[in-house]
């Protein structure tokens, strides 16, 4: 374990990359229960909605300076599909048998991923990301790529804002009271259906710095991206506990952690040689999910999922 702190720093990494994705699960099912699986592709739409803007922007424009306008494009597309989502896909269905809307989410998740890949110019292969100049930033105890600041700068300040945004806001105030009892709140004076579209809308804005990290972090965007992304993060969801905002980060950096350390050290464990490496860091992180079902159902922090699905 010569290189712990290095492995602990990719799983950090890593994890928020997970929790970004995760805090749109998790609001949405706060306040509608609705697994949205559709969130995935609400993800990948940013990443190519930023890399868009690079494209259009003119030749030899520093990363640096198309940076923000990335940001703002993969923000704008993803918030538009997830609000698109809400009110053509979901909202007629917010009073129909649980299975509709969840069956409607898978449908929507496909639809997404294929109109991307029949659509966008070239994007049956995955498309090249704008990449920082230089090699990796050398700390003494471990490495960080050039590609993970954006990341590391972007993941506390996105919690500290929700954190902010909840807590202190009316209409963060309004989304609690919706989550605890969107019957009451309706009678309370607050617009539910307003309160749900800024959930999708927050959801998406954060699944976009989540692909513009990943894109910068990889080097590259594909219509494919969104698919294991969204079950990782679905996994964070429920690991933190899923409703809980701070528990899908906390879930997403707990499964980051387990990846990058299966990944690195089972493989060194006598008998299981054949189980490490990064083929299996999948099934690690799944392995995860189970026993902290059969440990702990609610999560780290939030409620029983079986009463709520």
């Amino acid at each position: 374990m010569h290189d712990l702190p290095q492995q602990l720093v990719n799983g950090l990494i890593l994890g928020a990359l997970y929790g970004l994705i995760a805090v749109g699960y998790t609001m949405v099912y706060g306040i509608i229960q609705l697994i949205n699986f559709a969130h995935g592709e609400i993800y990948m739409i940013g990443g190519f909605g930023a890399l868009t803007m690079y494209l259009w922007l003119p030749g030899g424009t520093s990363l640096a300076i198309a940076m923000p306008l990335m940001l703002l494009m993969g923000i704008a597309c993803s918030v538009l599909v997830a609000v698109g989502a809400e009110r053509f896909a979901y909202r007629p269905l917010r009073n129909a048998p649980r299975l509709a809307p969840l069956i409607t989410a898978i449908g929507l998740s496909i639809t997404l991923q294929q109109v991307v890949w029949a659509f966008y110019p070239d994007a049956k292969a995955d498309r090249t990301f704008p990449q920082f100049s230089g090699g990796p930033i050398d700390l003494g105890a471990f490495t960080i790529q050039r590609g993970d600041l954006f990341l590391i700068i972007a993941a506390p300040v996105c919690m500290g804002f929700l954190a902010y945004f909840v807590a202190k806001t009316r209409t963060g105030r309004a989304m609690q009271a919706t989550s605890q009892d969107p019957d009451t709140a309706q009678l309370m004076g607050i617009n539910t259906d307003r309160i749900v579209v800024t959930a999708f809308a927050i959801g998406g804005a954060f699944a976009a710095v989540a692909a513009m990290a990943y894109g910068l972090k990889y080097g590259q965007v594909g219509f494919k991206m969104g698919f294991i992304a969204g079950l990782k993060a679905f996994t964070a969801a429920v690991l933190g506990g899923i409703g809980n905002i701070y528990g899908a980060m906390i879930g997403g950096l707990a499964l980051g952690l387990a990846e990058a350390l299966a990944t690195a050290y089972i493989q060194d464990i006598p008998g299981m040689e054949l189980l490490g490496g990064g083929a299996w860091k999948d099934v690690w992180a799944f392995v995860l999910l189970i026993l902290v079902l059969l440990l702990r159902p609610q999560g780290l922090l939030g409620e029983r999922v079986a009463d709520r699905a």
